[in-house]
């Protein structure tokens, strides 16, 4: 079999009932093996060369805040390059998405690079659907880390169970989230472990989670997509995030449609 046989992003992964129930009752989970080291050399190289072309984020660190020091972020990588939009459509990341959530398809909400650099700061803990204006708790992130990531090179952490508590949910992140939320978080299980190379994770819109300062001395790449359930509808913003999050990534669409602007092609349904 040669390289270009083992890149792979549209082939079927199976998913256990134990893992299917493991992310049905904590709304995380991380997946070994999912994608090949072909496939991640495959596509790398673009990734980190657009991230890096489209940054803006380029104060000296001692001059940012502390969501610019934590990473550099590009969002919709896939509207600029040929080869992200086809890593970004592929079937094999947005099926498992769709089984974990027990949804009939996935449309995409948006893509983004997360860099955290040499010297990149500690990600405040946070719950991502405090940005989304979107009506149910069907959407899910997969994190795929561009190279395998120690626990020196800040490998995000997620709080088991914390999909729940919803004290927090209307902070953003901040200073403010990091230390409000830490304390509620010592009282959940606290998974932090490294990823091997082609390993990624999954978590819900709702899950809490953090990643700590680069240590490592060199950059870690992260790529994520996240999905929301194919027949998601947008809710009236019930804050300025969301107001925004509406604008960018679901132009066009009223309350109470279908979030199925152009840019939230769908990228697959059961029996398709």
């Amino acid at each position: 079999m040669n390289a270009s046989e083992l890149i792979d992003i549209d082939g079927h992964f199976e998913l256990t009932d134990q893992q299917l129930d493991f992310y049905r009752t904590n709304e995380f989970i991380k997946l070994k093996n999912v994608l090949s080291p072909e496939t991640l050399t495959h596509y790398k190289e673009e990734i980190w060369g657009k991230t890096l072309e489209l940054n803006t984020n380029i104060l000296p660190m001692d001059e940012r805040d502390t969501y610019s020091r934590a990473f550099i972020q590009v969002i919709n990588l896939w509207r600029y390059s040929r080869k992200v939009t086809e890593f970004v459509m592929g079937k094999r990341l947005a099926a498992i998405a769709t089984e974990l959530m027990g949804v009939g398809g996935v449309r995409l909400y948006h893509d983004q690079a997360l860099f955290k650099e040499q010297t990149g700061g500690f990600t405040p803990w946070h719950a991502d659907q405090q940005y989304w204006p979107l009506t149910t708790d069907k959407t899910i992130t997969t994190w795929i880390p561009l190279q395998a990531v120690t626990l020196e090179m800040a490998p995000l952490s997620f709080a088991a169970g914390s999909h729940t508590d919803k004290r927090f949910r209307n902070l953003a992140i901040s200073d403010d989230s990091e230390q409000v939320i830490q304390t509620a978080m010592n009282k959940h299980d606290v998974n932090y472990t490294p990823f091997d190379l082609g390993e990624v994770s999954f978590h819900s819109g709702w899950m809490y989670h953090r990643a700590p300062a680069n240590s490592s001395g060199q950059m870690r790449g992260i790529f994520t997509i996240i999905y929301m359930d194919k027949d998601m509808t947008l809710k009236a913003p019930e804050n300025s995030n969301q107001v925004r999050d509406r604008n960018d990534y679901c132009p066009g669409i009223e309350v109470g449609a279908i979030c199925n602007s152009r840019l939230n092609p769908l990228i697959y349904s059961q029996g398709i």
